[in-house]
């Protein structure tokens, strides 16, 4: 079985996107998609990939100096119909972020339809996301002291459930927003995949709807924990309902025939540890021991 024409635009396509951004703070590819792809086309693979091509492509723009970041994905389809593109920029509030991507869509669909067009996506950003940039509030450095805010801010704490979280660029996505956000929690990659954050809830809100639209098997919020504030909220506050100190990937003893499902057992140790023996249960549904 040969290829399809699709594959090998998608593949020749990427091979281009790697000699005009060599470098991985420009380009980053996910390799297990890549190399199933490239299997395919180069005929060692008689069956399509089981993955879609994914790659994140990172922009940067003047006055003032702003980094964009292009979440692509292929349908298998592509060229025919459009790439998945998701846009995130972090002085872009998600209304602004949504009506940018909406734009390029337009354009996209008007002037590439049928064609690869992936790097006139990148041109098209280059040319008019400083028009969405300037209309933004600038984001100005987190304040070490405390700030008082109104009586409407909740503490929340986020557990999400997925398929399974191997892919690369998911998971460096997933530390960096967390950072970006404020957000305390863990990441623990491997089948199950289990993510949780904490902090503000709108934060948190922002952190699920970048991660769900990413292409998952399944993905859920298992469990939710919302917490009011009083009359104000400080820093020093919210430091004090977190459970976990800042965010990382958490990795536990793997087992199976594919090495990445994780030791249960460890994870509710984990769990315990931090006060939150419970969602296991809620996970798993069964008391962890």
């Amino acid at each position: 079985m040969t290829c399809s024409e699709e594959a090998e635009a998608q593949f020749a396509e990427i091979e281009l996107l790697l000699s005009m951004f060599p470098s991985e703070e420009e380009l980053q590819v996910d390799e297990l998609s890549h190399a199933e792809l490239r299997a395919y086309v180069e005929g060692s693979a008689h069956t399509p990939p089981s993955i879609r091509p994914q790659f994140n492509i990172k922009l940067k723009v003047e006055n003032p100096a702003v980094s964009i970041t292009l979440l692509c994905t292929y349908p298998t389809d592509y060229p025919k119909v459009l790439p998945d593109i998701a846009v995130r920029c972090s002085v872009l509030t998600r209304s602004q972020q949504m009506m940018l991507h909406s734009n390029l869509n337009t354009y996209l669909s008007e002037n590439c339809s049928g064609d690869v067009c992936i790097l006139s996506a990148v041109q098209w950003i280059n040319d008019n996301a400083q028009a969405y940039i300037t209309k933004s509030v600038p984001v100005s450095d987190p304040k070490k002291e405390d700030v008082l805010m109104t009586s409407k801010e909740i503490f929340t704490r986020l557990w999400i459930y997925s398929h399974h979280i191997y892919n690369k660029i998911k998971r460096k996505n997933i530390l960096e927003w967390a950072k970006e956000l404020n957000l305390s929690g863990f990441s623990m990659p491997g089948k199950p995949g289990i993510v949780c954050v904490e902090g503000l809830q709108s934060a948190c809100n922002e952190f699920w709807a970048r991660v769900k639209v990413l292409t998952w098997k399944r993905i859920m919020i298992r469990h939710r924990e919302d917490v009011p504030f009083d009359n104000t909220w400080t820093e020093e506050r919210t430091d004090s309902l977190r459970k976990f100190t800042g965010f990382h990937e958490a990795s536990f003893d793997t087992h199976g025939t594919r090495g990445k499902s994780m030791d249960l057992g460890q994870l509710y140790q984990f769990l315990s540890d931090k006060g939150c023996s419970n969602i296991f249960q809620i996970y798993f549904g069964i008391e962890g021991r």
